[in-house]
């Protein structure tokens, strides 16, 4: 395919996924309020539902790599949407904990077809010169699910209930299917790659060489730190910086609020974001080049917001974490894919997804149990030490 019929691959792509995250994200805003509606009994519950779907994939992720290599990327996106309705729907009229905690891992299967099969499809339609952009063009389209899902799951739960957010969300996850249609069986200058899909081929290959090892493990610092650390403490550490909250314009905004406004400027930015950052990449920049910077960003920017600091320039320092968390996402998925595509192997993907699926799942109970012992504030300073650490690592390669 062209480079135009490649972009518009990816956008559907992106685009299919960002319908099957709604429901998701919705849960995020809405259970920790309305959980009595889902029949919890309490907020330990609620943790429970929300990070089983994530662990449910370790395990998962292998199967899933095996399947695409017997079935095509549309057939398990189709998939994946098939389950997204149903888990989507379950959320208006699933009662228990253990229904909710099977309802989650159903989600989880689904999530792994489309994180997995997003993968392959960007590393067999693109060019290294091109792989950047594909990389940001999904990653910044597909998180629209996640801002619609957040906002609108808020709007709509405190207008009626939950049962009305499952229903109308499953709805616009059905919208996905007749785009289906339009994700082709893509064509690439990978599909003589080996099937051995494997993850332990995948830990193999990426031990086979230092830069190679050195991308998958930063991919999976990155998410440690930002899907992990920061998704699940931002309100948190708003709160401490803030006294609970903050008072604009008469309107007081407490933690959570500002907390759910930042990830949603973030998510509102990145469809332009991330791409801008691909585009660079695929230049003479090169993705090794802004991975150091991002680091180098990125440890200035997690020391400041442990320091007490006046709450405008503290709030400066928030929204150049986010901007930063969108670069480093997207550099990093495309570091792991020229690696994949130079080793000539999908099995390094799979390597990649497990590892940074470890890093989201484990990330908040490591950041909780830090918190709890040393204050939230060393925890960001442990994240700017480990981006120090990681610059330093990268620095031999940045510019090759």
């Amino acid at each position: 395919m062209d480079d135009a019929k490649n972009r518009r691959h990816i956008s559907v792509f992106a685009l299919v996924t960002a319908l099957c995250l709604m429901g998701d994200s919705m849960l995020y805003t809405v259970l920790p309020v309305y959980f009595q509606q889902a029949g919890l009994t309490s907020l330990w519950e609620v943790g429970v539902v929300l990070s089983v779907n994530r662990l449910v994939r370790l395990p998962l992720n292998p199967f899933i790599g095996r399947l695409y290599s017997r079935i095509s990327e549309r057939t398990g996106v189709c998939i994946a949407v098939l389950l997204g309705i149903l888990t989507t729907l379950s959320y208006g009229f699933l009662q228990g904990l253990v229904w909710w905690v099977l309802a989650r891992c159903v989600w989880g299967l689904a999530w792994s077809l489309l994180r997995i099969g997003s993968l392959f499809c960007i590393l067999k339609i693109s060019t290294p010169t091109t792989r950047g952009l594909y990389n940001g063009l999904y990653n910044g389209l597909y998180r629209l699910g996640s801002l619609v899902g957040m906002l609108g799951g808020g709007v709509l739960a405190d207008m009626v209930d939950l049962r009305f957010c499952a229903v109308v969300f499953s709805l616009g996850t059905a919208c996905a299917l007749p785009a289906l249609l339009a994700i082709s069986r893509t064509e690439g200058g990978v599909e003589a790659m080996p099937e051995d899909t494997g993850v332990l081929a995948g830990l193999r290959l990426a031990a086979s060489a230092r830069n190679t090892l050195l991308t998958v493990l930063c991919g999976a610092a990155v998410t440690l730190v930002l899907q992990g650390v920061v998704a699940s403490t931002l309100s948190r550490l708003i709160a401490v910086h803030t006294d609970g909250g903050v008072c604009i314009a008469g309107f007081m905004l407490g933690a959570a609020t500002l907390a759910g406004m930042l990830q949603a400027l973030r998510w509102g930015c990145e469809p332009w974001l991330a791409p801008l950052t691909g585009k660079l990449a695929d230049t003479r920049y090169g993705w090794q080049l802004l991975f150091l910077y991002a680091f180098g960003c990125g440890a200035i920017i997690f020391a400041l917001l442990a320091l007490p600091l006046p709450l405008p320039l503290w709030f400066a320092c928030l929204l150049g974490m986010q901007a930063t968390a969108t670069a480093l996402t997207t550099l990093a998925d495309t570091g792991a894919a020229n690696a994949s595509a130079e080793t000539g192997g999908r099995s390094l993907l799979m390597a990649y997804a497990l590892l940074t699926d470890m890093g989201a799942a484990f990330g908040p109970l490591l950041a909780y149990s830090l918190n709890a012992l040393f204050g939230i504030n060393t925890v960001y300073a442990l994240c700017a030490g480990l981006f120090v650490t990681l610059f330093v690592l990268w620095k031999p390669f940045a510019g090759r």
